[in-house]
């Protein structure tokens, strides 16, 4: 079964869902593959742990506080893609890495990769803003690449004291 809750945000209602147990997900409103995978009879419950948990860190990071341990988290994706969104959690708080990166780090741990499949897992982490794929950028600078926009990236990373200043950051209504 599957679980669900809605929570407000400084980038607007963040929607979780959970197996009872762990988070399995967490969208933006409007963010590309919004809720990919969620059942047709996911039922509202947002008492459970794991969204109280969910609430508690989040409220901690938007009021830039001391965080919380992650809630227990449960992204459903190939043994590639929870390799990858095992790494993004690797990525400090406030810092940046590329694609590239993260590609010769698979490597180095066995995994063969390419730049382009791990764009692919980043762009469907489920699990927004708590595993930290807004903090992957291009190789050549930019920030690129988030399903929940370039503009809600540009806040997380500013939100959390990333260095922007060696970054292309696409002025407002720009497209990349």
């Amino acid at each position: 079964m599957t679980y669900l809750t809605k929570l407000p945000s400084p980038l607007g209602p963040l929607f979780l869902a959970s197996d009872g147990e762990a988070v399995t997900g967490l969208w933006l409103e409007g963010q590309k593959y919004f809720a990919a995978g969620l059942e047709p009879e996911a039922e509202e419950r947002p008492d459970l742990p794991a969204f109280r948990r969910a609430a508690a860190w989040l409220d901690a990071y938007f009021e830039k506080q001391d965080l919380p341990p992650l809630p227990p988290l449960a992204p459903k994706g190939s043994a590639f893609r929870q390799s990858v969104w095992e790494l993004l959690l690797e990525i400090p708080y406030g810092q940046t890495s590329t694609y590239g990166t993260l590609t010769e780090k698979l490597k180095a741990s066995g995994v063969p990769a390419a730049p382009q499949a791990v764009g692919g897992a980043v762009g469907h982490n489920p699990i927004s803003i708590l595993i930290p794929c807004h903090r992957v950028v291009g190789a050549d600078g930019s920030l690129t690449g988030y399903a929940g926009g370039i503009e809600k990236k540009r806040f997380l990373l500013e939100l959390e004291g990333a260095d922007l200043s060696g970054l292309y950051v696409p002025k407002k209504g720009t497209a990349l």
